[in-house]
């Protein structure tokens, strides 16, 4: 097929492009560099500089694939910015950014482009959970406005789907960590955030001496060891489910809204059904990478749940997804050689 991956000069989204590539699809990323990095760029793919708020741009990719027979198939949607804390200090930018480029980008598609979208959200459209791990049919009640941006998408797609006959897997998770790793265990890419807020790679900026320790935010939480326990899944298990659903939905066949087709959207979590506390996260990074890892104790922050952990059952049953770094070890080995090759080259 033919893919349209925005955001995939990104940390994701370059995984999963490259992974689309070594698969025999044509790729073209289409990316504004604010957060993507075009020396990760993987090989075989085409790149575009854009914004997806600008519907015009993604219209003419569209409009000129057409006119050369070589038409989009699907839309692979990764462009986000992703820091809930930051966007409780400027919501304004989130939804901006997060909901209204893409419905800039669903008006491109409706006008020219493919109608079928696998859509990169997140767990966050939960909130505070009431159970977990979290299921599918939970309540969604997100607790900042990251998550409310992508729950708009979200009810966007549905609204698309109903009336326009858009085909959509929404994949909701919560933490992505790891590098990919080729059949010689090299690594290409990984985590490469500036600033950095995700655990696993500040933890390993305190082994590679780049800050002196790494901060927990509460240690007295309803958890076996008194911190907080989180969903961690690697980046090429993430990568792999885009392309799953990807697959379900070409499977699908024909618009349904004009072929009357039996057809169901895909929402679908994806993560590790048990999850890892912080202070499991350190141990492990102490264990790979050799070093100590000095910790400092600082009080909880506001609104950190004890636990957020998402049921991967669904997509495991009706995608036939299966993780293969089901070790936290492994994750955070992959990263540790990531971090090492990008700061000490």
């Amino acid at each position: 097929m033919k893919i349209l991956v925005t955001g995939g000069a990104g940390y994701i989204g370059g995984t999963v492009s490259g992974l689309l590539a070594a698969r025999g699809h044509q790729v073209v990323v289409f990316d504004n560099l604010s957060h993507g990095r075009l020396d990760l760029l993987p090989p075989g793919v085409d790149f575009v500089l854009g914004e997806v708020a600008d519907r015009s741009a993604v219209e003419n990719l569209f409009i000129a694939a057409n006119n050369q027979g070589d038409p989009f198939d699907a839309v692979l949607h990764f462009a986000a910015l992703i820091e809930a804390g930051e966007s409780m200090k400027h919501p304004e930018t989130f939804f901006r950014n997060n909901t209204a480029s893409t419905l800039s980008l669903l008006e491109a598609m409706l006008a020219h482009g493919p109608r079928r979208l696998v859509f990169s959200s997140t767990a966050a459209v939960y909130g505070e959970p009431e159970t977990s791990p979290i299921q599918e049919d939970a309540k969604l009640d997100p607790t900042n406005a990251y998550g409310e941006s992508k729950l708009l998408v979200e009810r966007m797609l549905a609204w698309f789907s109903r009336i326009h006959g858009f085909r959509y897997a929404s994949l909701r998770y919560f933490n992505v960590a790891g590098a990919p790793e080729q059949a010689d265990g090299a690594v290409m890419r990984g985590e490469a955030h500036e600033p950095e807020s995700h655990l696993i790679p500040r933890v390993l900026d305190v082994a590679l001496g780049r800050s002196p320790a790494i901060s927990i935010f509460g240690n007295d939480y309803p958890t076996p060891d008194g911190t907080c326990i989180r969903d961690y899944i690697h980046v090429s298990d993430l990568a792999e489910a885009h392309l799953l659903a990807l697959g379900a939905l070409e499977e699908q066949g024909e618009d349904p809204a004009s072929s009357g087709a039996n057809f169901s959207n895909i929402i679908c979590n994806l993560g590790n059904n048990t999850g890892f506390s912080i202070l499991q996260v350190i141990e492990s990074a102490r264990q790979v990478t050799g070093h100590p890892i000095p910790v400092e104790i600082h009080p909880r922050r506001p609104g950190d749940a004890a636990v957020l952990v998402a049921s991967s059952d669904k997509a495991k049953r009706e995608l036939g997804w299966e993780p293969r770094y089901t070790n936290l070890d492994d994750i955070v080995r992959t990263a540790w050689a990531w971090h090492q090759k990008r700061y000490r080259n």
